[in-house]
């Protein structure tokens, strides 16, 4: 394993930092009930969480193109109902605060960059009590372009005053793999996040690939 010092750390925030998939099954299953429709399982809809609304949506309700009014109204109604409780069962991954406690520790400073609005992603982080510890959030708001766009890597390095090269990203979306590289970051790929049924992650050509919290632990010198 290596031994990375990293000057920052920043991670994808949904499938990545937090386990968010719960409450997104829980809102999505709540919109089919109020639609007729039985409930979908966890492993049906927690591949698109990193994909955003649009996509779970999708998973939900199929029969719907995306840009028509039905699906739109469906769209709006998961967000609504997501804003109205972001974290009833949401939660850091399971041993990802040891992680965070180390980088305390040593100064090192961590923070976010997220294709997740602001609205939510605030309100996330403070009911898991991490708006405080976390030195930077970057969100769809805050930009133009958004991942895979290095804009959004480029905001929070300037935020923190560090240059991207002494930064780590960690990501389970491709996306956020060539977000990182874009902007010239050491990129780690987690396959413990919403992965696509299928999908390699060794094929996003991340610089390093692990598929455990205990394994990414492993990769820094903590």
């Amino acid at each position: 394993m290596s031994n990375l010092r990293p000057q920052a750390v920043l991670f994808d925030l949904d499938g990545t930092l937090v386990d968010t998939a719960p409450d997104f099954v829980r809102v999505l299953n709540e919109l089919r009930q109020q639609h007729g429709r039985p409930a979908l399982s966890h492993q049906q809809i927690r591949p698109a969480v990193s994909a955003g609304a649009r996509a779970m949506v999708n998973v939900g309700f199929p029969e719907y193109s995306l840009d028509s009014h039905e699906f739109l109204q469906l769209r709006q109604a998961f967000l609504d109902n997501y804003g109205q409780n972001v974290c009833q069962d949401s939660q850091v991954f399971t041993g990802l605060e040891t992680l965070l406690a180390g980088l305390e520790a040593q100064g090192i400073p961590w923070g976010i960059v997220t294709n997740k609005p602001r609205i939510y992603s605030e309100a996330l982080l403070s009911a898991l009590a991490l708006a405080q510890r976390c030195a930077v959030l970057v969100c769809p708001d805050d930009v133009k372009n958004t991942k895979p766009d290095p804009e959004p890597m480029y905001l929070a390095c300037k935020h923190l005053n560090i240059e991207p090269t002494q930064t780590v990203y960690v990501g389970d979306h491709l996306r956020d793999i060539q977000a990182g590289k874009n902007a010239q970051m050491t990129t780690i790929a987690v396959g413990f996040g919403y992965i696509v049924e299928g999908e390699n992650i060794a094929d996003w050509q991340a610089d390093y690939c692990v598929d455990s919290v205990d394994e990414l632990i492993g990769l820094f010198a903590l």
